[in-house]
């Protein structure tokens, strides 16, 4: 091959080269995400000489990351492939480290009360020590976050206590734009008094129109709890809340004689409050395809009480779409969960 012919074609090559690096590392403000997996439960739930079961409860779970030209594009060929703005799913000045550690700690929280809505359900004992509400996120000009900081802990609000992320959030919501409140925290171990106002949310938080508030986002309630017998959940980096009522349901069949599965494998999604309330989340859909994929019988899906665009109905359109024989099943409280399970006739 002649030498002239021989560099246009490395040239080519190195150009090709550029382009399909361009193509995977040039990142959009978009995120991307698609269905994940199914996580069997059972293999990452133990409880001190917990009982063991025939078939399986399974989490769901959504693949996400930055949106590169290539995910853009891959994106538009299929409805179970979805695109995010950025500012729809992180704060305002959040770093991608700050954003997977709100999920981290947004699984944490849901693995917490999923425990205590289990334990308490089966009559076990559940020991609480309270050391107040963790500041994890403030949002960028509010009045909190000139004076408060990450790893605060509130203790008290105009000299009362207060223990609970939700405690906090129901004592503030009332208050309008010319108020001020006094929160007190536990700083390093030092008690801090502070004097904050309220303003009104920025757009990209997506608060309802005219909602005012210091400006602490996705407080936690940071407590010790003890729990007899013990037990421990090991779910790596998987973030987010909407595994709750699944690790509920699976903490449960382990303290309990009975197996709920009755050998049936069971998908699902969903939050859960201390109420043993299941709530909505996000990608409902794709989690039926990732339930489907793992060969799930029955998938829970949040009913949120017969709403017309529940996690229910988007799950049942999915399941219609895809063809699946795996039943979609409204779910709207743990007890529901559990009246379903005990209503199972035994898997041939």
């Amino acid at each position: 091959m002649p030498t002239r012919v021989k560099t246009k074609v490395k040239k080519r090559w190195i150009i090709l080269v550029i382009i399909l690096l361009f193509l995977q590392f040039y990142q959009l403000p978009y995120y991307y995400s698609q269905p994940g997996g199914a996580l069997v439960l059972e293999d990452v739930i133990e409880v001190e000489n917990g009982y063991k079961e025939k078939g399986s409860f399974m989490l769901t779970t959504v693949q996400m990351g930055k949106a590169n030209l290539f995910f853009y594009a891959w994106a538009q060929l299929s409805p179970y492939r979805m695109l995010f703005p950025e500012e729809q799913l992180r704060f305002e000045g959040e770093t991608d480290e700050e954003y997977h550690h709100r999920q981290i700690m947004a699984m944490t929280s849901s693995q917490e009360t999923a425990k205590i809505v289990a334990y308490e359900k089966a009559g076990k004992p559940v020991e609480f020590e309270y050391k107040g509400v963790l500041v994890t996120t403030l949002i960028e000009g509010m009045p909190a976050a000139d004076v408060l900081e990450p790893g605060d802990h509130i203790v008290e609000i105009e000299g009362e206590p207060v223990q609970t992320a939700e405690e906090l959030i129901e004592r503030l919501q009332s208050e309008t734009e010319s108020d001020t409140v006094q929160l007190t925290v536990n700083r390093d171990g030092q008690l801090k008094t502070f004097e904050l106002g309220f303003s009104k949310f920025p757009e990209s938080i997506n608060a309802p129109t005219g909602r005012v508030g210091v400006g602490i986002s996705a407080p936690v309630t940071d407590r010790d709890i003890t729990f007899n017998p013990s037990v421990e959940i090991d779910t790596s980096q998987i973030g987010g809340p909407s595994a709750g009522l699944m690790f509920s349901l699976e903490i449960y069949n382990q303290l309990i004689e009975d197996d709920l599965t009755k050998g049936y494998e069971i998908a699902g999604t969903g939050t859960i409050s201390e109420d043993g309330t299941v709530g909505p989340i996000g990608g409902a859909g794709q989690k039926v395809v990732a339930a489907d994929q793992a060969g799930a019988d029955y998938f829970f899906a949040p009913n949120q009480e017969g709403a017309q665009d529940s996690n229910y109905q988007e799950a049942l359109a999915a399941a219609e779409d895809i063809g699946t024989e795996m039943e979609i099943i409204p779910i709207d409280s743990f007890d529901e969960a559990l009246a379903f399970l005990e209503s199972l006739p035994l898997k041939p």
